[in-house]
């Protein structure tokens, strides 16, 4: 390589050759040091600065294949170019699996050195292309590690930061006396809460680009239930979820709108306290996911709340048409459920 000086360990174990091969390079510009045996290049090559091995295939007492198989056994060996004064294919073929990056055939006269610098060069210049691609490589997955760990902990001081919030507007509805101003800020209360909840499952996810939907949601459903014991409801809340992982923005949709339904049924379904409401998550084989909050509370008859003329239909509405989907409300003998069926994600 020009401007540099390559360090090239040559293992033989013909002295007269080594030394011949080491003027060779020299005239060349290489730095050449002979190893006349199997555990001495080893030794050499275990000590560092060794840039490029010259590997004969006969060292007397063994195999070079046996020593290129024992380089290649360490982290980041040097580059190998295995010679050999047979022309068997066969040898080729067996030093490049073990590992050899080129193979030249020793002949007698320029052909010989000219073939051995232009397969060391080479050697070389792959091996440092490997090497800049591995610390590329390395470099990538380090800069990704710190934004995975920043980007976890963004999204764990925001939900700290709207859990915050959420406390403090279930504080103010507590403090107000007027009913209707108690809901109000009791349903925006679970809606931040909502929100919260998904920042924290992003925070503990390995993937921030998905969320664990049925642990989103039972997240979601105890926050529900911690406010409806807060404010002296008794439904009791209760979460069936197939396991699935949802893209991050559709979670949010999904969980706005259990919030919105599973309010309504808290408000409406039991007048006169208890019951039961039922939120499910199903994944069908066709690949729609079935969203259900179900009572067997008074029932709706088409008029009151549940037509959704207010903030939280509204709601619903627009979170639905952005999964492509609408809330339907199923006919049944006793109380309300409502389905959401949401088809898998365009491709």
């Amino acid at each position: 390589m020009p401007g540099q000086m390559i360090n090239v360990l040559y293992i033989d174990d013909d002295e007269i050759l080594g030394r011949l091969v080491q003027r060779i390079l020299a005239r060349r510009g290489y730095a050449c040091i002979h190893a006349s045996g199997a555990e001495d290049g080893l030794a050499l090559v275990e000590a560092g600065g060794v840039d490029v091995v010259i590997l004969d295939h006969d060292l007397g007492v063994g195999s070079g294949i046996d020593v290129l198989r024992a380089l290649n056994a360490r982290e980041a060996p040097p580059p190998v170019v295995y010679v050999t004064a047979s022309t068997e294919l066969s040898i080729a073929v067996e030093a490049l699996k073990a590992g050899a990056v080129d193979y030249v055939v020793k002949t007698i006269g320029e052909d010989f050195e000219v073939l051995l610098a232009a397969a060391l060069e080479q050697s070389v210049e792959k091996a440092r292309l490997t090497r800049a691609k591995e610390r590329a490589e390395r470099d990538l997955r380090e800069s990704r590690d710190r934004a995975v760990v920043l980007l976890a902990e963004v999204n764990h001081r925001v939900a700290n930061s709207l859990a915050l919030v959420s406390s403090l507007v279930r504080m103010q509805a507590a403090s107000v006396a007027d009913p209707a101003t108690q809901a109000a800020l009791s349903e925006t209360q679970a809606r931040i809460a909502a929100i919260a909840n998904l920042h924290r499952s992003l925070y503990t996810s390995e993937d921030v680009r998905v969320v664990d939907l049925s642990a989103y949601l039972g997240a979601v459903v105890a926050e529900l239930e911690q406010s409806v014991s807060a404010a002296g409801h008794t439904p009791s809340i209760r979460l069936t979820a197939s396991p699935v992982t949802v893209a991050t923005d559709r979670a949010v949709a999904i969980g706005m709108i259990a919030t919105e339904l599973v309010t309504n049924a808290i408000k409406y379904a039991y007048p006169d306290g208890g019951g039961e409401i039922r939120v499910g998550l199903l994944l069908e084989d066709g690949g729609d996911l079935v969203l259900t909050v179900a009572d067997d509370g008074i029932g709706w008859s088409g008029e009151g709340p549940s037509t959704g003329t207010g903030l939280g239909g509204r709601i619903v509405r627009a979170m639905a048409k952005s999964l492509a989907s609408r809330v339907e409300y199923v006919p049944a003998d006793r109380g309300t459920t409502a389905l959401l069926r949401i088809p898998p994600p365009a491709a």
